[in-house]
């Protein structure tokens, strides 16, 4: 394992620095890096080129996911980061902000930001 600047080498594999910081919802992750589950490294790998994720599928639902509740708040974070950065690269983050639905609506049954979204479009 090492790290070159911005990114970090994990088994032999580069990913985003800022990419793991948002998914682990950690700012310093340099001394924590090696204890990164491998669920979470899979959806740094998608989050980072999105049209891996047809063929990621059935990894992700096949993964045994070692902390549930954290994982769940990784998929609302590159959510809330992809709104909050709409503005700077519409179809990347419009990209990520579907990666992280798909995978909660597939791993969740449901999405925990869409609750109440459509209440002022019912009985209109």
């Amino acid at each position: 394992m090492g790290s070159i600047i911005g990114e970090i080498i994990i088994f032999e594999k580069k990913y985003s620095e800022k990419n793991l910081q948002l998914i682990t919802g950690k700012k310093d992750i340099s001394s924590h890096y090696q204890d990164i589950p491998e669920e979470m490294l899979l959806l740094s790998e998608v989050i980072e080129d999105p049209l891996k994720l047809p063929y990621m599928l059935e990894a992700f639902y096949t993964a045994p996911i070692k902390n549930e509740k954290a994982f769940h708040f990784a998929l609302v974070r590159v959510q809330v980061d992809s709104d909050l950065r709409m503005h700077e690269d519409i179809q990347k983050y419009q990209q990520r902000k579907y990666v992280a639905k798909t995978l909660e609506k597939l791993l969740y049954g449901e999405l925990m930001l869409s609750v109440g979204e459509n209440s002022g479009t019912e009985g209109d």
